[in-house]
């Protein structure tokens, strides 16, 4: 059967699959989401599996189920669904066809967890709070609560408006801050009965049980001091609450206030905390380590210092679902057996092993792949695991933990995948001008005329992420047109040491644009079939802002595509959610002190140098990177007679690509698709 290529409409064909959980008897339950080509949108379902790869099949009816959890005696499977209220958690007895409603989805859960001992169930939910930190009683008392001077950090309702006072009021993904805050409460599985058990004008996220069920650990950022703005403080903490006293307990601070702490866990024994956390050395160019803290409160330990590799999932893709795994896997063996993490490593995502002595080995066999969710079977014989390969969408494999060996659980993606031809990229590394290994991958298409091909470069975000070689659709749709894509990981990537994810920091377009074009060069040195006459370049957020400044000082590329970019510095600073911090850690400066740096380090400040024909594509919601960075590029550049076009995504975010409305990414890369045919 001849195999046909890979095209943007291909998207509606997909099942991503992510939220691996095992019971104490072996059944896998996951989330699969499908795109409902009708309504436009995404649906979630909750399946189950066993081990052995048999008996693949729904275990929920909904089209808005996800986040699946065991009860501690694998009796029952909880779940949240959506609906128009918000979400809710339903309960489906193992064996029974239909699910309970445990809590109502005017609750609007968050995130839950089960007690160890089965007993309650802890979850966070947003709340609005007075100044006292209780909760407000409804909406009317509103006016009543923003006029207390301690609330003056909350949107208020005036005449005309919002007013906010503090720091960073809106963030990506969520829009303006609305005045709530995530706080936690608890379900009694016997009785029903909810309890909050925090409360106060600040949030809590990642809840965890102690093993013996009577502590609950949270992360927070909280300050003391009244002058210290919370918005610019970087650093995070875990705090545990007593469970004796659930109605009068008060939460007590177990870090000191040193790290960016985003995922932890208890040890076996309850005596301490596993952190993954960042000490902000190097803003967010710094690493993810582990650190261990005693419950009573302490210093944390670096629990591997020698080890120069980043814990949890860096790696940017299209093709992914859901965020990585949320807490590090601790043995119940530990300290003997160590601790199960994520790590990004020079272009692969894989499980590891770290051990108390700093000892850190993979225990996914080698070969290309992101690794983005794990779960260990409770004997700990077994891994599953969630990734993409460099030939296959996400599916499920088994790991068995003792011989190291790797099967496909899953196959949800098979039936379309054997109808598609996918080209596989290689990988190439070399090394640059100032003797840094930079690696990347090149696919080629496999179906080809014996003419050159045009190569199309392509610019990851972050820049403190990575790219691997696995499957994208994105890449997928750009072979299937008969370009060959390179993508490559310059300074400033993690995943090749602490030196080289900070080595871009204060040198914005010096030695990450010397990598990205002497990674062109390499490609065309090394591969005949590539035609240096017709070269592209494409990129999104950090990749937009490089693909900007690239043009603006090089004609050797005949088209260009911008993605959600950055095009001036000075602005970007004001009206960005994280305009602060990245202005200040990645540039180097800001406006106020540095106005003439920031603004020779713009691509708007040398648009009038392009030559080569822009699409700018943005959504119109982003608040990563406002839509007015297009804006002004896009100005400047007709104002100078340039070759440009501007698409402005309605409803749309940054994360337009890898989440947005289905419908509007199909058409983005359509847009790609037709612009390189009409100017490369």
């Amino acid at each position: 059967m001849k195999k046909s290529q890979i095209m943007p409409e291909d998207l509606n064909q997909y099942r991503w699959i992510s939220q691996p959980v095992i019971s104490i008897n072996g059944q896998v339950a996951y989330v699969e989401q499908t795109i409902d080509q009708v309504k436009n949108e995404y649906n979630t379902q909750i399946r189950g599996i066993s081990l052995d790869g048999t008996e693949d099949v729904a275990l929920t009816d909904g089209t808005k189920d996800s986040s699946p959890a065991w009860s501690p005696d694998g009796g029952a499977l909880t779940f949240l669904r959506s609906t128009e209220a918000g979400k809710g958690l339903w309960c489906l007895p193992t064996g029974e066809a239909e699910a309970v409603m445990l809590i109502s989805p005017e609750r609007k859960i968050i995130s839950y967890i089960w007690s160890p001992d089965g007993s309650y169930i802890a979850f966070t939910s947003k709340i609005q709070s007075d100044a006292a930190g209780h909760r407000a009683q409804s909406k009317d008392d509103e006016a009543v609560n923003s006029s207390n001077a301690a609330l003056s950090a909350a949107p208020t309702s005036v005449l005309r408006g919002k007013v906010y006072e503090r720091t960073t009021p809106k963030a990506e993904g969520s829009g303006w801050w609305d005045g709530q805050y995530t706080h936690l409460f608890v379900y009694e599985i016997a009785s029903g009965q909810i309890t909050q058990i925090t409360s106060g004008c600040w949030s809590v996220s990642m809840p965890i049980w102690s093993p013996d069920s009577l502590k609950l650990a949270f992360i927070s950022k909280q300050t003391q001091e009244e002058h210290v703005d919370p918005d610019l403080l970087y650093h995070s903490d875990v705090y545990i609450v007593s469970m004796n006293e659930r109605k009068e307990a008060e939460p007590y601070q177990v870090t000191d206030s040193s790290l960016q702490i985003s995922q932890f866990s208890f040890t076996p024994d309850g005596s301490q905390l596993i952190l993954i956390a960042s000490d902000r050395q190097y803003g967010s160019g710094s690493h993810n380590q582990l650190f261990t803290v005693p419950v009573q409160r302490g210093v944390p330990r670096l629990m591997a210092p020698e080890l120069d590799m980043h814990i949890g999932n860096a790696a940017l893709s299209d093709m992914k679902s859901a965020s990585a795994s949320p807490s590090p896997g601790i043995s119940q063996s530990f300290p003997q057996q160590g601790v199960y993490v994520l790590g990004t490593h020079h272009g692969n995502v894989d499980v590891y092993r770290v051990h108390t002595d700093g000892r850190c080995e993979a225990v996914t066999p080698a070969g290309e792949k992101d690794v983005y969710q794990y779960t260990v079977s409770a004997d700990e014989k077994t891994l599953v695991i969630a990734a993409l390969t460099d030939s296959h969408p996400s599916e499920l494999y088994i790991v068995e933990l003792e011989k190291g060996q790797m099967f496909r659980l899953t196959r949800r993606n098979d039936e379309f995948m054997a109808k598609r031809q996918v080209n596989v990229p290689q990988r190439i590394e070399f090394s640059s001008s100032d003797g840094w290994l930079i690696q990347g991958w090149l696919a080629i298409p496999d179906s080809r005329s014996g003419s050159k091909l045009p190569l199309i470069l392509q610019i990851h975000g972050g820049p403190h992420a990575m790219y691997t070689g696995t499957y994208s659709h994105e890449m997928q749709t750009l072979l299937a047109e008969g370009y060959a894509v390179l993508w490559v990981n310059p300074r400033g990537s993690i995943g090749y040491g602490q030196d080289f994810a900070r080595a871009c920091r204060g040198d914005f377009a010096g030695g990450d644009y010397r990598d990205l074009m002497e990674a062109v060069d390499y490609a065309l040195a090394s591969y005949n079939e590539l035609d240096e006459l017709r070269l592209g370049v494409a990129g999104g957020s950090y990749g937009g802002v490089m693909t900007n400044w690239i043009i603006a000082h090089s004609h050797r590329f005949k088209a260009a595509v911008t993605q959600r970019c950055i095009s001036n510095w000075l602005s970007m600073y004001g009206t960005s959610d994280i305009g602060i911090s990245y202005v200040e850690g990645v540039i180097g400066g800001n406006p106020a002190e540095h106005a003439a740096y920031l603004w020779s380090r713009s691509p708007l400040a040398h648009a009038h140098q392009i030559e080569t024909p822009l699409l700018i594509m943005h959504g119109e919601q982003d608040y990563r990177t406002p839509i007015a960075q297009a804006e002004e590029l896009y100005t400047t550049l007709k104002r100078y007679g340039k070759i440009t076009k501007l698409i402005r995504y309605p409803d749309s975010n940054h994360s337009l690509l890898k989440s947005g409305k289905p419908s509007l990414r199909m058409d983005s890369f359509e847009q790609v698709k037709a612009w390189f045919k009409a100017y490369l």
